[in-house]
């Protein structure tokens, strides 16, 4: 069995693909709980009703997880064959980490608006998956790119 450095890491981006989807995922969620936490504190002292629906809000950069880890298990594939694929983790695990911390701004936004006016939940989840589509489309390329190796 090789032990050198290079070997030891030759799973890494494959890691990287999940670990910087994981970390976006986690700040979009954790900005956006924090925007419904107000919303509902507002809510509350104002003796009205809160509204459930900012959880989906708040919800909706965790899947950016499940994206980084099929791109994950595809590079796995590669890596079990001997293929070193640190850039392609690397960028493709920072592009679907960007798109769930910006779709976590936004929905801090949205539940923003939404404990505000109680209206517009359609429209701010067409904008949520409109950048929910960012990561979407790296996770497609990148499963494409790998098909080539």
């Amino acid at each position: 069995m090789e032990n050198t450095v290079l070997v030891q890491f030759k799973d890494f981006g494959a890691i990287l693909a999940l670990a910087l989807a994981g970390l976006g995922s986690a700040s979009g969620a954790g900005i956006a709980g924090m925007s419904a936490i107000g919303a509902w504190k507002k809510s509350f002292s104002q003796n009205k009703a809160a509204s459930f629906l900012l959880v989906a809000l708040v919800a909706a950069p965790l899947t950016q997880t499940i994206y980084g880890f099929i791109v994950m298990n595809r590079m796995m594939e590669l890596v079990l064959k001997g293929q070193y694929l640190w850039g392609i983790g690397a960028f493709a695990g920072a592009a679907i980490g960007l798109s769930a911390y910006w779709q976590g701004k936004c929905a801090a936004g949205a539940c923003d608006a939404m404990g505000e006016t109680g209206k517009g939940f359609g429209n701010y989840i067409a904008v949520l998956g409109m950048t929910e589509t960012v990561a979407l489309l790296v996770m497609v390329f990148t499963i494409v790119i790998l098909g080539r190796f």
